[in-house]
């Protein structure tokens, strides 16, 4: 029943209650990012969601920074650890639509339908996170839980790698995708190169010591 309730809180809250939930919700608030109750019992509020994305994302190449790889006019590229954003929302927004707004706001070329976003919740010293249905609604979830990011937070991901659907890749991302994975290859391969010559280096010089006439 609760989690019923997460996903279709306007069958369970009334216009009162909402607004009840509101006012205790804005009094807590430390950041000014308050919560605002429309005449038709719709809210609207603000979330951040953290990104952490292990894969590179297909953005517009004149949008792009950092570590990437051309093709035409798209750059794949990573997107930098800890990057937060805060995202204006309503109550009736869904967990899709705000994958699909965060993508927008990044001007991500990449299809929705390969992330998914979860919810980190604190309970008695323990970290769980929970992916979402995507007919979630996130800002009833922090209606909810109040503003406190540590009691509830929002993070966007990808798909687990057993569920990422690659048909949903276009021929150049995954083109992109290889060239970047080549590159780092042989970044890796070179510094194994270098240590391993160092390693040797030594080696030799010790055994020149060992061996040198006393």
């Amino acid at each position: 029943k609760d989690v019923q309730k997460e996903r279709e809180p306007h069958l369970y809250l009334s216009k009162e209650e909402v607004k009840e939930k509101i006012q205790s919700y804005n009094s807590s608030v430390t950041d000014k990012l308050k919560m605002t109750l429309n005449a038709n019992g719709i809210y609207t509020g603000f979330i951040k969601v953290q990104m952490e994305l292990c894969r590179p994302i297909t953005v517009q190449s004149s949008q792009s920074q950092g570590r990437c790889a051309h093709s035409n006019n798209e750059t794949a590229f990573y997107l930098p650890d800890g990057c937060v954003n805060t995202l204006h929302i309503s109550s009736t927004n869904t967990v899709r639509e705000v994958i699909e707004a965060l993508l927008k706001k990044f001007f991500v070329a990449d299809n929705p339908a390969k992330f998914a976003l979860y919810k980190r919740c604190h309970k008695e010293d323990q970290v769980y996170t929970c992916k979402l249905s995507e007919r979630e609604h996130p800002l009833y979830l922090r209606l909810v839980a109040g503003p406190r990011t540590e009691m509830l937070s929002f993070v966007l991901r990808e798909h687990e790698t057993g569920e990422v659907m690659w048909e949903a890749f276009s021929i150049p991302e995954l083109q992109n995708f290889l060239r970047i994975l080549d590159k780092e290859e042989n970044e890796q391969l070179q510094i194994l190169k270098k240590r391993y010559a160092a390693y040797r280096d030594k080696l030799e010089e010790a055994l020149g010591g060992v061996w040198k006439p006393g």
